[in-house]
């Protein structure tokens, strides 16, 4: 972008400056984790004061689209994947549809008895037997997320035979065992990874962690599906849309 078009925009320079550079880390060509330009080059190239450069830069770290390091410089962030809560879909349902490559560990599936919470959540009676499935999520080849799904002995045993490398639990349900999904209700946390977790990402012991808490029912309102999910922080968000709901203007009566 020259800096004659600069001037001719209406919009402020630090918001053009900032629109530029994202461009270019979102296009690739500042690469992922890759140095950026510094301040002075930045002041050189587009021919502004080093407060409007300071002040775009400062933009794009807040969209945590780069990161800085004292002494060393500022650099592009690697972009995280994202999953859009608004609608109930598996994990490789919306990452599929945004390009990305989903493959699946299966590290284990076996039958347990259904504790206190899962008995609760599933409303079985305690001791009854659930499938327990874990699965590692890879995103691109790499690990993101582990998954610990519990579900109804009868629906498990139709799980055992479908393809848990490349398909989402969700899709079976619906395509393969002909249950129509409903709605889910959904906590999200953050907490330290644990042995378990650590081994199944690749991460540090004690590394935050996001932790979904997801209980899928089907579409007569019976619990189906009850499961923890475990993202890698640095890798994985989650985004939703909320809306203020308006009170709606009273209308007059006649009297």
């Amino acid at each position: 972008m020259s800096n004659n078009l600069l001037r001719l925009s209406p919009q402020p320079l630090y918001a053009q400056i900032k629109d530029a550079l994202r461009q270019r880390i979102l296009d690739g060509t500042y690469a992922p984790h890759s140095q950026m330009p510094s301040e002075h080059e930045l002041c050189a190239t587009f021919r502004v004061s080093r407060i409007t450069v300071r002040q775009a830069l400062g933009d794009l770290q807040k969209e945590g689209l780069i990161f800085r390091l004292h002494g060393k410089g500022t650099f592009v962030s690697k972009p995280k994947a994202f999953q859009n809560v608004t609608s109930l879909q598996g994990f490789a349902e919306a990452m599929s549809s945004m390009g990305y490559e989903i493959v699946n560990r299966l590290l284990s599936f076996r039958i347990v008895k259904a504790d206190r919470r899962q008995a609760s959540r599933l409303q079985l009676p305690e001791g009854a037997p659930l499938v327990e499935i874990h699965r590692v999520r890879l995103l691109n080849r790499e690990p993101v997320s582990l998954e610990c799904t519990w579900v109804p002995e009868s629906i498990g045993k139709r799980l055992a035979n479908a393809d848990l490398a490349t398909r989402d639990i969700f899709l079976i349900l619906e395509n393969d065992c002909g249950v129509s999904l409903g709605h889910a209700d959904v906590t999200i946390d953050a907490i330290l990874a644990d042995d378990e977790i650590v081994t199944a990402l690749g991460i540090e012991e004690g590394a935050p962690v996001l932790r979904i808490e997801r209980l899928t029912h089907d579409a007569t309102g019976r619990p189906i599906d009850y499961e923890f999910l475990y993202f890698r922080g640095d890798a994985f968000q989650y985004r939703l849309r909320t809306d203020r709901n308006k009170p709606q203007p009273r209308t007059r009566t006649q009297p």
